[in-house]
């Protein structure tokens, strides 16, 4: 019984009781019954209560009380308005301080997800000073001893007075006007990398130049955003995802460089268990690290290195690399941000801990991982718990009907350089899982077995660095299926009797005009041979793609050119089995033959129609991002009317949407605003 049933039931006469417990207790249940539906109008009635107040409404009255106060509905893309209740909750907040630019700053930040900055053009204008209202600060002439000021000149964080514009806000034409508001959005992100051994130039310095990127090529460093502590707080340089540049960084070098921050520099311990030693801000220097050629082109050193035995070590932000006054006496970690616009292919992720097959083994600090794959080739995982570069070509084995994973651990991105080919030797109805690794310098293979038995390959979060020369994965075995998830790889092998499926990849051959799908093998005539059935959703393939079944390919961007002399393909994305299988709500390059086509684009006789990228180089920031000069047949293409391609989750036309829909309800009369992509 319930203690409110047990309560009523004591309370009755004794005697009652006494006649109930020779019957069989009749009464007591009668009792529970009634109690039940006590019970169930108390909390019906507490629930009614709390259904007045948005913070404790169950989630279906959230609208109702939206539209009490004329809440309009959003795209719910993003966290913040993935449920209408927080934003139904701020909406008085907000109106109460409607059309200031924090206001409309944290609004943007809310209804898109992206890191924003409100800018109030008119406050920006030159004009000659009225006696009676002296704006000493607004020079109309810009102090050119400022570089501080002149480094932010026409930016979002500008500080100099311009003339006017009467050019159109809304369109991006227009800025500074008297009635115009700006606001920046930022969609690159900044990703983290923790710990990453630094990489020696192997071809000059002599261990003394590094650089950040573990690919051991250049690339910029970015801020990781602090948040702001005050809504009413407009956003400065540290609280978005910027690139870092000499000058600023040097001048504020203690904002960005230590633990918990931006960046930082430590040497590695003695021992695998003892800690790092942290390098202080007080060694380092920020310099232009630039290369010094001689007369003939040839690179033959860096430029302002730290003079040897000073123990200086310099830093260039916009180059990522590094200049050592010594010879190190142990491996150089670098803590730092790179950016990028969304969370694919390796990276720091969180990844969870479910369907690993114990036993599970660890590997950190580079140590030999083909120990660690011999040891589960019956079925188990290998988990690298650090973001090391690991120098081997391993082969992995799985046994027959075994399962073996190969995964990053959570927030670690480590590196496999290959020295060749990386051989999979799969057993019979076997199962191997790579999840969140980059792998260079070699291919994945796996060769045909022989039999008719199934063998399992599934690639997640993992980035086969794309090259021009080499497959990234060639698959012999024609029973082979093969899934890639949130992937970044170079151009795909597979047997023609094979299957593969791809969910929100970029295959790159690096050139439009080259092959980025085809079958395996290094003949001339291996070239013309179709590649096995495809399904893709919400990819971006650069390169020609030959297979011999399309079976699905939804909300993706088929980039790809015949050469202009010389070419032996008839189409750039040539399908063989053009009766089965289906495309829809994607770009196909013209000329292709493919199986039945729905919505997509170029419509015939559209000779214009074309995606334009921000960068099509690996490694990037921009990397695969649509540009704004995009048509919006394609930023606005897909099933959803999201972009096509693999940015397609980040509903970024959604977003825009969104800001839109509140710009009109938020915005003070008589002003216009105009929305700014600062990355």
């Amino acid at each position: 019984m319930s203690s409110l049933a047990e309560t009523m039931y004591q309370r009755l006469p004794a005697i009652h009781r006494i006649r109930d417990a020779g019957r069989g207790y009749p009464l007591r249940e009668l009792l529970s019954v009634i109690a039940e539906q006590v019970a169930a109008m108390e909390e019906n009635m507490e629930q009614l209560y709390d259904d007045q107040f948005i913070e404790t409404c169950a989630q279906w009255v959230a609208p109702y009380i939206g539209d009490l106060i004329g809440y309009r509905t959003l795209h719910g893309v993003v966290p913040g308005v993935a449920s209408p209740r927080a934003d139904v909750a701020n909406t008085i907040r907000y109106r109460r301080r409607k059309g200031t630019a924090s206001m409309l700053e944290q609004v943007a930040r809310d209804v898109t997800g992206w890191p924003a900055r409100a800018v109030e053009f008119f406050q920006l204008l030159g004009w000659s000073q009225y006696m009676n209202h002296q704006r000493p600060s607004a020079h109309y002439a810009p102090d050119l001893r400022q570089w501080q000021k002149l480094q932010w000149l026409d930016g979002p964080f500008d500080t100099v007075a311009h003339t006017a514009e009467v050019r159109r806000i809304s369109t991006g034409s227009g800025r500074y006007n008297i009635p115009n508001i700006g606001l920046y959005l930022w969609r690159v992100r900044a990703f983290s990398l923790t710990r990453s051994p630094a990489v020696a130039d192997t071809t000059l310095g002599g261990g003394l130049l590094l650089r950040f990127n573990p690919l051991g090529t250049d690339s910029p460093l970015y801020n990781t955003p602090e948040t702001e502590e005050k809504i009413s707080h407009l956003a400065e340089p540290i609280n978005v995802p910027l690139s870092l540049d000499r000058r600023r960084l040097k001048a504020n070098l203690d904002d960005y460089y230590g633990l918990n921050k931006s960046m930082v520099l430590e040497w590695q311990g003695a021992t695998p268990s003892d800690p790092p030693q942290l390098i202080p801000r007080s060694d380092v220097d920020i310099c232009d690290l630039s290369d010094i050629e001689d007369g003939g082109g040839t690179v033959i050193g860096w430029a302002h290195q730290p003079a040897a035995g000073s123990g200086r070590i310099a830093i260039d932000p916009v180059l990522g690399r590094i200049a050592l006054g010594d010879v190190p006496a142990t491996t150089l970690l670098a803590t730092f941000h790179y950016g990028f616009t969304l969370a694919i292919g390796g990276g720091e992720y969180e990844r969870g801990t479910s369907g690993l097959v114990p036993p599970v083994v660890s590997v950190s600090g580079g140590a030999a991982l083909q120990t660690a794959l011999d040891a589960v080739q019956g079925g188990g995982a290998v988990e690298a718990t650090d973001s090391y570069r690991y120098l081997e070509t391993p082969g992995i084995t799985v046994a027959a009907q075994a399962s073996v994973t190969l995964r990053a651990g959570n927030g670690h991105r480590p590196l496999l350089v290959a020295g060749g080919a990386v051989n999979l030797n799969l057993g019979a109805k076997s199962t191997l899982t790579l999840d969140g690794w980059i792998i260079t310098g070699g291919t994945l293979s796996m060769i045909d077995f022989g039999d008719d038995e199934p063998r399992k390959l599934i690639l997640r979060d993992c980035t086969i660095v794309p090259s021009s020369t080499e497959p990234a994965l060639s698959v012999a075995h024609p029973f082979a299926k093969v899934t890639l998830e949130r992937c970044i790889t170079g151009p795909l092998h597979i047997a023609a009797d094979a299957e593969i499926e791809l969910r929100q990849c970029i295959v790159d051959a690096t050139d439009a005009e080259l092959v980025a799908y085809r079958a395996p093998g290094n003949a001339p005539a291996d070239e013309l041979l179709p590649g096995g059935a495809m399904t893709l959703e919400g990819c971006t393939v650069i390169g020609k793609v030959h297979t011999r079944q399309l079976t699905l390919a939804g909300n993706c961007l088929f980039v790809a050119l015949l050469a202009q002399s010389g070419e032996t393909w008839p189409a750039p994305l040539w399908v063989e089995r053009r009766q089965t299988g289906c495309v829809r709500f994607s770009f196909v390059p013209r000329g292709s033959r493919t199986p039945r086509r729905y919505h997509c684009q170029p419509e015939e006789g559209d000779l214009l129609t074309r995606p334009h990228f921000t960068s099509m180089l690996y490694g990037d920031a921009g990397y695969c991002q649509l540009r704004l000069a995009t048509p919006e047949s394609i930023r606005r293409g897909a099933h959803d009317e999201s972009e096509m391609g693999v940015m397609h989750d980040l509903y970024q036309p959604q977003r825009e949407t969104n800001i839109q829909i509140r710009l009109d309800e938020y915005l003070r009369f008589g002003l216009k605003a105009g929305i700014f992509y600062a990355s």
